[in-house]
């Protein structure tokens, strides 16, 4: 059975990613702090594994106790807000080590012993290009394209892919948390916040047999909501 790792599947975008590997056929995996409520159905193929993303110490010694997986998806997130004059180093230091240093630190163990053929998907944000309100939020989303770039050219060797799917406003639990209270979210163009399943169809083409061609690309569904600019 193929096996898949995935991290922030307590809710949201996480937990839709879950479900669609695990209806796919993978061994899942999942990080998080929160145990997720996984269908009976799935129960024996799905293994939890609480995980506080942020604390990078615990998470490494961690990293060296998992099964290398085949795919690997690090979904784990939030949003803290903020224009100029409001900002605050621990918010942007919070979102740096969940959103980008907590996946370095996990494939800096895994990756070495990935499989060839095997896949990686980043999940960043259609505000990576910048949003006014979420400077601090964005930049920490951005950086996971070089990180994907990156590490698409040290991989490809190997034939493993490493992609990042950027979602615009999405019908999750962060759009109503109170930590992006000052920038609400807006609906997209096209009528509706995205669908997390629709983020998670997506991934699963890019982990599948038919993604294998892509590799160091950010992949935007947005609803949308980019042509906003």
């Amino acid at each position: 059975m193929k096996s898949a790792l995935v991290t922030g599947v307590s809710s949201g975008i996480g937990a839709a990613i879950a479900l669609e590997l695990l209806a796919a056929g993978y061994r899942v995996t999942g990080l998080s702090r929160r145990q997720p409520e996984v269908p009976e159905a799935h129960s024996t193929s799905f293994q939890w594994v609480q995980a506080d993303l942020g604390d990078l110490e615990t998470l490494e010694e961690l990293a060296r106790e998992l099964d290398v997986p085949r795919v690997f998806v690090h979904a784990a997130g939030f949003m803290q807000t903020g224009a100029l004059g409001e900002l605050e180093a621990r918010n942007l230091a919070g979102m740096l080590a969940v959103h980008v240093q907590a996946p370095a630190v996990l494939l800096n163990v895994l990756a070495p012993k990935m499989e060839k053929g095997a896949r990686v998907v980043l999940i960043g944000s259609r505000t990576m290009s910048g949003v006014a309100g979420k400077s601090q939020y964005s930049a920490t989303k951005s950086a996971l394209s070089g990180l994907s770039r990156s590490w698409a050219i040290e991989l490809a060797e190997r034939s493993i892919t490493c992609n990042v799917v950027a979602p615009g406003p999405t019908d999750t639990p962060m759009m109503v948390d109170p930590r992006r209270a000052g920038v609400p979210p807006q609906v997209p163009p096209l009528g509706a916040l995205v669908d997390p399943k629709d983020v998670a169809a997506l991934v699963g083409f890019l982990v599948g047999e038919k993604g294998k061609s892509i590799t160091g690309q950010v992949l935007t569904v947005c609803g949308g909501a980019s042509l906003r600019g």
